[in-house]
């Protein structure tokens, strides 16, 4: 249920936020998300290191650190675009950088430019697959991890009408 709200546009950005907030994923592994603009363009989220995302080195667990990004860009751009598009994560990649100890932060922003780009690439029905770049850093603002986040955006279709045949 969760997750067809967070896929809705009606909802708001202060009730996604709760949303995310809820979402057993991000729970367990003590992600919080402290911001989403109301206008969806950025978004803040902080993790915390507990006992159930630290590894055998006592830093944060490397797939903790890479689910923090998840959902961010995809969410932000469907809202942007709305349901006359598909958009899904279509592929990422992290590179570790340091270790991750204590508090650590990634933050989201979509620019007008890339919003524009994407609706001029998919204007005919084509996919277009941008690229976003998300910098995971700890509280003194070290880098500990790059994460690239690949989306699969396409203009939906129109649907055949009995009228058409």
């Amino acid at each position: 249920m969760i997750v067809r709200y967070l896929r809705s546009r009606a909802v708001s950005a202060r009730t996604l936020q709760r949303l995310l907030n809820l979402w057993p994923p991000f729970v367990g592994a003590g992600i919080r998300v402290l911001h989403i603009a109301p206008d969806f363009m950025q978004a803040r989220v902080r993790m915390r290191l507990g006992l159930l995302n630290r590894n055998a080195f006592g830093t944060h667990f490397g797939g903790s650190l890479f689910a923090m990004t998840d959902p961010f860009y995809a969410l932000m751009v469907l809202h942007q675009l709305g349901s006359d598009y598909i958009v899904w994560d279509r592929a990422a990649s992290i590179e570790y950088l340091a270790p991750g100890r204590g508090r650590v932060y990634a933050e989201f922003a979509l620019s007008p430019q890339t919003l524009q780009e994407i609706v001029r690439a998919t204007a005919g029905g084509e996919r277009f697959e941008p690229r976003f770049l998300v910098k995971v850093k700890d509280a003194k603002g070290n880098e500990v991890a790059s994460v690239e986040r690949v989306l699969y955006v396409r203009r939906k279709r129109p649907a055949v009408t009995a009228e058409q045949l």
